[in-house]
C-alpha cells in the first residue's frame, strides 16, 4: 500500500489545490500498471505524486500495478484491465499491426531510457567491441534487449555476433559484472546510475540515433482519452508538479520514492537514491522548471523512432507518430502555480 502523505504536506497540499482552482468533486479511481518493477528513476513522479498530496489535490486514487514486462504491461491496459500504462513506447509500436492503439498522453523522461555499459576499464571502447560476449539484461523480456539489438546492428553486428544473459539488477547484476559472468550490461539508464555509485565506474554507451528522444511515457486507450480525459488531463497535472517537486529537492524524493515502494529507509538506501536522483536529473522531466510544456512529446522525435524502428525491421510498418501520441493534456497539466510546488518542495523534510 502507499505511504500516507504527512500532516504537515497536507496541510500544504491543500493551499496547492486552491492555487490550482482543483474542482469540487468526488475522488475519481485510475489504475496505473506499470511495465517494469516500479524501481526505475521514471517512477518516482508517481511515488512523490502520491506522497507529497499531488493525486489528493487533484482528487484522484491511483492504484498501481506492475508487471516486470512492458508488452505485458501495455496488454493488460489494452483490454481494459488498466486505465493507464507506464511504459516504453517500443510494444506499443511493436503490437500497431496487430491493433494494438495506445497513444502515449504524457513522458516520463527527456532521454531515451535505455543504454549499454562496461566496467571504465573494460577492454570494449567502441559498439563493434561487443562482437562475441555475453551481454547482461535485466530479463529477457526487457525492452532493453530490443534497444541494444538496434544499437549493435548500426555498428554492424548481427544477432549470432553476441548473446543475452538475464542477471537482474542492482548488487546481483553488479556481481555478474565483477565476476566477468558478462561483459557488459544492456539496461535501462536508471539501472546503471548505482553501479558508479556502488564504487563500480562504468563506460556508457547511448544510442547513436536515438539518444536524445524520449520513449517512455504514459498510455491510454483512444476510449479512455475520450472518455476520461478530465481524469487524465489532472493525472497529468499531478505528474507534472511532481516532477518539478523532485528537481527541486532530489533529497527529499528519494526519501519518498523508498516509502513508495515499500522499502525500509536505510541510510544506505537513501544515499543510493538521492545519487541515483541527482546523477538522472537530465534524464528526468523538469530540466527547466519554468516550462510550460513539461511532458510534451515531440511528434518530430516520434517520427524520427518510429521510422527507425521501421528501418531497421523493428515494426512491420511505418506507423504514423499522429496514432501513437497525443499532447491534448499538455497545457492543462502545465497549469499551475510554479512558485507553490517549489515552496511545498522546499519546505519538505
Amino acid at each position: 500500500m502507499p505511504s500516507r502523505p504527512r500532516l504537515g504536506l497536507l496541510v500544504l497540499a491543500c493551499a496547492l489545490a486552491l492555487c490550482v482552482r482543483a474542482p469540487a468533486r468526488a475522488d475519481d479511481r485510475v489504475v496505473l500498471i506499470a511495465g517494469s518493477s516500479g524501481t526505475a528513476p521514471y517512477d518516482v513522479f508517481d511515488h512523490v505524486a502520491q506522497i507529497a498530496g499531488f493525486y489528493q489535490a487533484q482528487h484522484l486514487i491511483v492504484e498501481r500495478e506492475y508487471t516486470a514486462n512492458p508488452y505485458t504491461a501495455a496488454q493488460l491496459v489494452a483490454t481494459g484491465k488498466g486505465d493507464i500504462c507506464a511504459a516504453t513506447i517500443e510494444p506499443i509500436l511493436a503490437g500497431y499491426d496487430k491493433g494494438l492503439r495506445l497513444p502515449m498522453f504524457l513522458s516520463r523522461a527527456a532521454r531515451y531510457t535505455y543504454a549499454m555499459a562496461v566496467p571504465a576499464d573494460s577492454p570494449i571502447r567502441t559498439l563493434a567491441d561487443f562482437k562475441g560476449t555475453e551481454i547482461g539484461v535485466p530479463s529477457l523480456g526487457n525492452g532493453a534487449i530490443q534497444a541494444a539489438q538496434s544499437m549493435l546492428a548500426g555498428a554492424g553486428l548481427r544477432p549470432a555476433d553476441y548473446s543475452f544473459v538475464p542477471i537482474g539488477q542492482g548488487p546481483q547484476a553488479l556481481d555478474a559484472l565483477v565476476g566477468k559472468r558478462v561483459a557488459g550490461v544492456a539496461f535501462p539508464f536508471g539501472a546503471i546510475v548505482p553501479f558508479d555509485i556502488m564504487g563500480h565506474p562504468m563506460r556508457v554507451f547511448r544510442h547513436p540515433t536515438l539518444e536524445d528522444i524520449s520513449n517512455a511515457g504514459y498510455f491510454a486507450t483512444p476510449a479512455t482519452i475520450a472518455n476520461r480525459a478530465d481524469v487524465l488531463a489532472r493525472f497529468s497535472r499531478a505528474i507534472v508538479e511532481a516532477a518539478v517537486f523532485v528537481r527541486e529537492n532530489p533529497d527529499v524524493s528519494a526519501r519518498y520514492f523508498i516509502e513508495g515502494v515499500g522499502e525500509r529507509v536505510t541510510p544506505e538506501a537513501l544515499r543510493t537514491w538521492i545519487l541515483t536522483l541527482r546523477l538522472s536529473q537530465r534524464d528526468l522531466l523538469a530540466a527547466d522548471p519554468s516550462s510550460r510544456r513539461i511532458g510534451a512529446i515531440s511528434p518530430n522525435d516520434i517520427g524520427v523512432f518510429t521510422a527507425f524502428l521501421a528501418s531497421s525491421g523493428q515494426t512491420k510498418e511505418l506507423v504514423p507518430a499522429a496514432d501513437v501520441m497525443t499532447n491534448r493534456f499538455v497545457p492543462f497539466a502545465n497549469d499551475f502555480d510554479r512558485k507553490a510546488v517549489i515552496a511545498l518542495a522546499r519546505k519538505a523534510r
